[in-house]
């Protein structure tokens, strides 16, 4: 009996070491987002007609506040809307939405 005693603790010592090396390894979701965030800051009024006129159409009294741009043409837009509510929107350069956050 003590010897099963003593062979469970020390295959949970080994499984909690393990899965502690493990976790260690994993990168957490907010480094993937910085990795997957490689947008540059550009100048809002540099946007896309297309951009320019989706904003417009969809986001009545919106104003971009903030513009970014990664290498895939890709747009990250920080928007306040007549309310005072600040949105980050996600478009293409045809001025199409990818994502909303």
């Amino acid at each position: 009996m003590k010897k099963w005693i003593v062979t469970f603790a020390i295959a949970f010592a080994i499984l909690t070491i393990n899965a502690q090396s493990l976790d260690a390894e994993t990168p957490s979701k907010a480094q993937n987002a910085s990795v997957q965030d490689d947008y540059k800051e550009v100048s809002a009024s540099n946007l896309p007609q297309a951009i320019k006129d989706a904003v417009a159409k969809d986001l009545e009294d919106a104003v971009v506040a903030k513009a970014y741009a990664n290498e895939k043409g890709e747009f990250k837009l920080v928007v306040t809307t007549g309310d005072k509510l600040s949105k980050t929107l996600f478009a293409n350069s045809k001025g199409q939405w990818i994502k909303e956050q």
